[in-house]
C-alpha cells in the first residue's frame, strides 16, 4: 500500500514527478486548446500523486534497482511514469471509443 505519510519531502517529490510527467505528455502530443492542456496536466498530476509510490516500487523491482535507488528516486520515477502513462492510456481509450462509437451510429 502507498505510504501517504505527512512527510513534506515525499509529497514534494510526488508533486515534482507528477508535474514532470504531465509536462512531458503535453510536449509529446500538443493539446488542441487550453482546456485540453489543463485537463491533461491535472489528470497527470492527480494520477502521478496517487499512484507514484506503487508505480515506483513496481518499476524498481522489475528493473532490479531496489537496492540502488533511494526512496525519493523511486517516488520521483514512479510519479513521473504514472503521470505520463495516465494521459496516454486515456488518449488510447478515447481514440478507440471514437472509432467504434462512430461506426455504431
Amino acid at each position: 500500500m502507498a505510504d501517504f505519510s505527512n512527510e513534506a519531502g515525499l509529497w514534494a517529490t510526488r508533486a515534482l514527478g507528477a508535474s514532470a510527467g504531465a509536462a512531458v505528455s503535453l510536449v509529446y502530443l500538443l493539446p488542441k486548446n487550453r482546456r485540453e492542456a489543463a485537463s491533461r496536466f491535472f489528470t497527470g498530476l492527480a494520477c502521478g500523486t496517487i499512484f507514484g509510490g506503487p508505480s515506483g516500487i513496481w518499476i524498481a523491482e522489475r528493473l532490479d534497482l531496489v537496492d540502488r535507488l533511494s526512496v525519493s528516486e523511486v517516488m520521483l520515477s514512479g510519479s513521473a511514469a504514472s503521470s505520463l502513462c495516465a494521459w496516454w492510456g486515456l488518449g488510447i481509450l478515447q481514440r478507440i471509443a471514437g472509432r467504434y462509437g462512430a461506426r455504431n451510429r
